[in-house]
């Protein structure tokens, strides 16, 4: 089944555990969920206001 889901961070969220830094994924393109994996990177150049849809090709799409 396909969902889409909407998300607004573009970069992770850092989450400490002693001296250890975890990122998670707050934009929600990572292959590795929870955790980041640089993906956020994609979102560069996104417009405020507006939807995307990112596709299994790696190109991103403007939602109506």
């Amino acid at each position: 089944m396909a969902r889409l889901v909407k998300r607004e961070g573009k970069g992770p969220m850092e989450v400490k555990m002693g001296n250890v830094s975890k990122w998670i994924c707050m934009c929600g393109l990572t292959n590795n969920q929870p955790f980041c994996d640089g993906a956020h990177k994609k979102t560069a150049g996104e417009e405020e206001g507006k939807t995307y849809q990112y596709n299994p090709d790696g190109t991103r799409t403007e939602v109506q």
